[in-house]
């Protein structure tokens, strides 16, 4: 699959996933991926954890109320450092998105499917801490997304979007009258 079919067929699976294991060779091809995004200033704010181990992924299934991607084989931890990289500029929300995005696309480029889980591991009920100290996380970091990994059990469901000419232009912002 070449990049923009990858970036075309990207969808957020929610569903429930085969319970096919996941090589350890695509998950490091994923995390391999994430690590060769962009990053702000190149301070390499963002870091991953592949899960596999069963009584591991049971752990951190524990603590995500209410469950999500509680079938997918694999998941994929996303963490962050906040460290200034000029100033008092800090790029850490761009790194890991920017990786994220990357993972995300792999996934699909492999025949797998995930999904985005942000707010509900960051939420106030602390959720991100709770899997980071399951995983061993030193406290300098934060776990901000998690994501499932897996061959999905139906074939995602495309979302509708906007037209494109009300979201993107050439040389302007459209005229409102």
């Amino acid at each position: 699959m070449n990049a923009i079919d990858a970036i075309m067929n990207r969808r957020s699976y929610r569903g429930k996933f085969l319970p096919t294991p996941v090589p350890r060779e695509d998950l490091l091809t994923i995390l391999q991926a994430g690590c060769a995004a962009p990053s702000g200033c190149n301070k390499q704010t963002a870091s991953f954890i592949a899960v596999d181990d069963p009584k591991v992924l049971a752990k951190l299934r524990a603590v995500i109320q209410p469950p999500v991607g509680e079938t997918a084989p694999a998941v994929i931890c996303v963490l962050t450092r906040r460290i200034v990289a000029y100033r008092d500029r800090c790029f850490a929300a761009q790194d890991y998105a920017a990786a994220i995005e990357n993972m995300l696309l792999a996934i699909v480029a492999l025949g797998y499917q995930s999904c985005w889980y942000e707010g509900h591991i960051t939420d106030t009920d602390q959720i991100g801490r709770q899997m980071a100290d399951i995983l061993g996380v030193p406290k300098e970091y934060e776990l901000v997304c998690f994501l499932p990994v897996g061959i999905a059990e139906d074939a995602p469901k495309a979302p509708v979007k906007r037209p494109l000419d009300e979201r993107a232009w050439f040389n302007a912002f459209p005229a409102h009258n």
